[in-house]
């Protein structure tokens, strides 16, 4: 991959962008991007395999994963200019149409989308920061939004959510009746319906938290571990039979049955993990 940008080449690049930028100014600003939500996903998904942490099949000498790299300087230019898209090899790529200068490559079958082209052009635009993977971030409060309708909110997370109803001209739904409620958070927690026997002492149950009491009354049953073993097992591809053609049954429901006990007595992760190592 070399790296110049020529009069032509800056030439297609401010053309190509003239109509993304008029766009962004001419429209309500979003929230900024981050990189590890909104960036990062795309470079690794369309870019690491060649330009990340590999040495054996990395190309040109570039790293995009890392920002020393990606705004590092030779003698034909740079990936990434901060600030300036119209100066940045990488948006001059993305945008060719000579399949020769292409980025990525036609050949590895994975193009960007209109979308997530965007996404990098505004962040090169907004200064290309990097942040360390999410996992090495210590974890930050948001401070609450402010919203119009504040009696409608009943959490913190409600305001957030109703945030972004409002900035979307979206009214919020309309409170749901106990019927619907007790039968959404049943099938969400063990994937079954309440019996009538269930909805009946809810409906009876006047006093505050009763909703509350409900979910730890679920969270508290065999089949709410049932439900969140499903997924771990999926994971596992575990299956009680072989499928394909003779479907013959599979001897490891011992294990099945272990992830559902030791999920339903609330067993520690890492133990958890340990054991099955």
């Amino acid at each position: 991959m070399k790296f110049g940008l020529g009069i032509s080449r800056l030439w297609i690049i401010c053309v190509g962008l003239y109509g993304f930028f008029g766009k962004v100014h001419g429209v309500e600003q979003r929230e900024s991007l981050q990189f590890n939500r909104d960036v990062r996903p795309i470079l690794a998904d369309h870019c690491y395999a060649c330009h990340g942490p590999n040495e054996h099949s990395r190309k040109a000498k570039l790293r995009l994963d890392q920002r020393e790299s990606a705004l590092g300087t030779n003698r034909e230019g740079a990936a990434i200019v901060p600030g300036k898209p119209d100066l940045s090899e990488l948006v001059f790529r993305i945008h060719n149409k000579d399949p020769d200068e292409l980025m990525p490559p036609p050949k590895v079958n994975k193009p960007l989308s209109p979308a997530e082209k965007k996404i990098l052009v505004r962040w090169i635009a907004e200064g290309a920061q990097y942040e360390k993977h999410w996992a090495f971030e210590m974890p930050r409060g948001e401070a609450l939004p402010t919203v119009k309708k504040t009696d409608w909110a009943r959490n913190p997370i409600d305001r957030f959510i109703l945030a972004r109803q409002e900035q979307a001209n979206t009214p919020p739904s309309v409170q749901a009746n106990r019927e619907t409620l007790i039968r959404r958070v049943t099938l969400d927690l063990t994937g079954l319906p309440p019996t009538p026997e269930e909805v009946d002492a809810f409906l009876e149950d006047k006093k505050d938290g009763s909703y509350e009491r409900v979910v730890d009354r679920l969270m508290a049953t065999t089949a709410y571990a049932e439900r969140r073993a499903q997924d771990w097992l999926d994971l596992a591809r575990y299956a009680d039979t072989r499928g394909f053609a003779d479907d013959k049954p599979r001897k490891i429901w011992p294990w099945r049955d272990w992830v559902v006990r030791a999920l339903d007595r609330n067993q520690p992760f890492d133990q958890f993990t340990i054991e099955q190592l």
